[in-house]
């Protein structure tokens, strides 16, 4: 019984998941997916508009099988430590077969070429990479041009895609973190179609980006009846029953009062603490914040951007001192240690079978629930949620302890 592994972040789940979906079973010719799924907040540092226990229910909906949680520690990191998590998690199941992500190209062969020059992190890449921080360049721009130019002087600079593509990068990623952690797991790649990822623009009468679909959601006139043909009908239920009880659509905005307030308390050796504040970061904050013209969080956004600050940085930024993240707990050597345990979102009959082997061939413990262990990122997690429930019109205690209480979604 062959599987394949996805890595997701379903925010929402539209119809260019679907055919994700469909044709990474179809390639491999599995049976079963897992998702690996990024919890409550999302690799670009943003909140995710439902929650995880919704999105999950579109995944099983959609055709997954068996829905995994991507901590928080890692699920709202760059490319490197996002992928490194994900794929460790699929390859500790020791259920998953392959892994197949989409690409702008889908050309695997060079992209596979360009892990296995890079993994090792070669002396002449490392001086190109810390050449481009001292230029002031942001790591994940750093390493885009560090690696084009390490590339192109080994000859592979005639491939016709470049890794400004964003899911070229985290393709490449993928296949590094499975190269470091010796996985077993197959590759495969799909060329995306008709939309870019982060295409804010709808082209397309049936495919449209993620970003497009929250675009035209959050807009003066959105109404959810505007997403319905764009997404399965089944996410279309899951989200007006969520908008229905004030639990979603989610977005930054609804977390203003509370990062305001620890800006505002925290001292600036304090907000140093946190990840993702570095350079001398949080003189700049408590700089701007005398001077706000408004107090949203893209009005501070917008102050605090810089060449060196990307807007991307500055959401993670802003969400670990939301989250209360500290830098020892995400240091680069403990995101290196790896999982410790795999959360399950959500199964169906084929992932109940699936977790039923899991019970052997797993590496890491299998939990269902937050009361399950004392592992530090499980407890981020919960603490996570109890965040975001926040955000909820009618929010309250059993929905900000529901990591402890709630049981997977079953379908």
């Amino acid at each position: 019984m062959s599987t394949v592994g996805v890595i997701v972040e379903y925010n929402p789940l539209h119809n260019g998941h679907l055919y994700h979906l469909q044709q990474s079973k179809k390639l491999t010719g599995s049976e079963n997916v897992v998702a690996v799924m990024s919890g409550h907040f999302l690799q670009r540092g943003e909140p995710a508009m439902a929650d995880k226990w919704a999105r999950a229910e579109m995944a099983l909906r959609a055709g997954c099988d068996l829905v995994l949680e991507l901590p928080v520690a890692y699920s709202s990191q760059p490319a490197q430590w996002f992928a490194y998590g994900a794929v460790s998690i699929l390859e500790a199941t020791g259920v998953v077969d392959s892994i197949c992500f989409g690409s702008e190209s889908g050309d695997l062969a060079s992209l596979q070429r360009m892990a296995e020059l890079l993994t090792e992190e070669p002396a002449e890449f490392v001086t190109l990479l810390n050449s481009q921080l001292k230029e002031g360049l942001p790591y994940p721009s750093a390493f885009t041009a560090a690696a084009t130019a390490f590339l192109e002087r080994q000859g592979l600079n005639e491939h016709a895609f470049s890794l400004t593509q964003p899911n070229h990068t985290l393709g490449l990623h993928y296949l590094m973190s499975m190269r470091k952690i010796d996985s077993r797991m197959t590759p495969y790649s799909l060329r995306r179609e008709k939309s870019d990822y982060g295409q804010s623009d709808i082209t397309d009468v049936r495919i449209a980006s993620a970003t497009a679909l929250r675009k035209l959601l959050l807009g003066e006139s959105g109404t959810l009846d505007q997403l319905t043909d764009y997404v399965p009908s089944s996410t279309l239920d899951i989200l007006k029953r969520e908008v229905a009880a004030g639990r979603a659509p989610i977005h930054w905005q609804s977390f203003e009062r509370q990062l305001f307030h620890e800006l505002f308390r925290q001292e600036e050796s304090q907000l140093a603490s946190y990840a993702e504040v570095t350079e001398g970061l949080e003189h700049r904050i408590k700089n701007i914040l005398s001077g706000l013209p408004e107090l949203t969080v893209s009005a501070l956004l917008r102050e605090l951007k810089t060449k060196r600050y990307t807007h991307t940085k500055l959401q993670r930024t802003l969400l670990r001192i939301l989250l209360g993240h500290r830098k020892e707990l995400l240091s680069p050597d403990k995101l290196a240690s790896g999982i410790e345990y795999i959360r399950v979102l959500g199964f169906n009959e084929r992932g109940r079978r699936l977790l039923r082997d899991m019970r052997v061939s797993a590496s890491v413990p299998v939990i269902t629930s937050a009361a399950k262990g004392d592992w530090p990122y499980l407890a981020m997690d919960a603490r996570a949620s109890a965040v975001y429930s926040l955000a909820f019109r009618e929010g309250d205690a059993s929905l900000a302890m529901r990591d402890y209480t709630a049981a997977p979604i079953r379908l």
